[in-house]
């Protein structure tokens, strides 16, 4: 247990020091995970070094690198042009759009597929002045209401694993639980990011908007390049969802990094600049968290962090206790797996009596799910990684960190408070 202890509290006294001495968290994480798991738990260092989350890697570089060659080549600023054309000056409408989307193509079976949103999301916040804080939560939250569908991922294994343990839960209801407490969440970025303007970027993305009577700029017209790189894009999303739809998990990443090699291949300049548009200081980040993650996984302090809870007497405490220790750890792992992996950890509540099933997975689940903004999970850096300002990016990770971090506390309070404390008074 002490080793387990030890290495809890020097994850956190590791976010502190490389906070206060603005050093790079991923970096320091990475070395202090390999730190404690030779020197603490005697872990090798293959099992160490395999935790580093190569598959998020390719994710990010493959998207990154597939939407900067659209970028690059100017198709996403003509898809953007027309879009806001469409729009017109319902601005506003724009982050609630983006949800929709992005819930939808979520709700096709893998969760992920929802961040091919992402890139041309963020490219339109930066069009139209909108907050890309308040962009990156509408995605965000997007995702998370799509993906607990039951045709996707987290609803299948959130309602598979109460299924097989005996625990009485609607798929529908889970599904509606996430959609209104992400609609709630959204309504919470636009109260506290949509105060914040800037002046928005002309159709050419030289230069502020040419204000009055005067004429708008010239939309650019589609060239044989930007054709194929729509139906590159439109590829994508069809592979995701086929995927998906046949029973398979599709690898975004990998198919992203196939449909940009095709690009590439096509107009080799445009490759050559989507380099530039691969954030991997997002990478690093992600990785050394997430490699000492692993490290705390193996040694079992996220199972002593779920035995504790479901030591304690007063089973509400234990179930705010138990979505919170959810939260935390989805914030910088998979959050499949841990919905996998800690799902279970709520049965033993549910056999004492006292605690509805039904509402305990449904708040567990999305627990989980609320703090994938973190820019230490994947769905966090890929939007921290598809901002367009670069400038901007430090103060997206600040702020996703906050957000995500906070959605560790608030999530549990709120669903337990709303769907369990209602439940047991029944």
């Amino acid at each position: 247990m002490a080793v387990q202890v030890i290495t809890l509290v020097v994850f956190a006294a590791v976010f502190v020091i490389a906070e206060v001495r603005r050093s790079h968290i991923g970096i320091v994480m990475f070395a202090a995970a390999a730190g404690m798991g030779l020197l603490v738990a005697g872990l090798p260092l293959d099992d160490i070094v395999a935790g580093f989350p190569v598959d998020i890697l390719v994710l990010l570089v493959g998207v990154t690198f597939f939407f900067g060659i659209a970028k690059s080549n100017g198709t996403i600023g003509r898809l953007v042009d027309r879009a806001l054309v469409v729009v017109g000056d319902r601005t506003a409408a724009l982050p609630l759009t983006f949800f929709v989307l992005t819930g939808v193509v979520s709700a096709m079976g893998s969760p992920l597929g929802g961040l091919v949103m992402a890139p041309i999301g963020m490219t339109v916040a930066h069009r139209r002045g909108i907050d890309p804080m308040l962009m990156a939560l509408a995605i965000g939250t997007g995702l998370s209401a799509g993906g607990f569908a039951p045709t996707s991922l987290f609803g299948i294994v959130t309602w598979g694993t109460a299924s097989a343990a005996g625990i009485a839960l609607n798929p529908l209801t889970l599904f509606a639980v996430a959609i209104i407490a992400n609609l709630v969440l959204l309504g919470a970025s636009y109260l506290m990011f949509s105060a914040r303007s800037r002046v928005p970027v002309t159709a050419g993305g030289a230069g502020p908007e040419v204000p009055g009577d005067e004429e708008p700029p010239v939309r650019e017209p589609f060239r044989a390049t930007h054709r194929i790189t729509v139906v590159a894009m439109l590829g994508l999303v069809a592979a995701v969802v086929v995927l998906a739809v046949l029973g398979a998990e599709p690898d975004v990443g990998v198919l992203a990094f196939a449909f940009g090699a095709v690009l590439t291949l096509i107009d080799p300049d445009s490759g050559r600049g989507a380099l530039k548009e691969i954030d991997w200081s997002t990478v690093l980040l992600v990785g050394g968290i997430i490699t000492y993650v692993g490290v705390l996984q193996e040694i079992g302090s996220v199972d002593l962090l779920g035995d504790l809870a479901a030591s304690l007497t007063v089973p509400l405490l234990a179930a705010l206790v138990i979505c919170a220790v959810c939260g935390l750890v989805s914030a910088f792992a998979s959050t499949t797996g841990i919905l996998a992996a800690l799902v279970p950890l709520a049965i033993p509540l549910v056999q004492q009596g006292g605690i509805p099933g039904w509402a305990l997975i449904c708040a567990l689940g999305v627990c989980s799910s609320i703090v994938d903004v973190s820019p230490f999970s994947t769905v966090g850096a890929t939007l921290v990684a598809t901002t367009v300002d670069e400038q901007e990016r430090p103060r997206m990770t600040a702020l996703l960190t906050r957000w995500g971090l906070s959605m560790v506390v608030i999530g549990p309070i709120a669903l337990v408070g709303a769907l369990v404390l209602p439940a047991m008074a029944v």
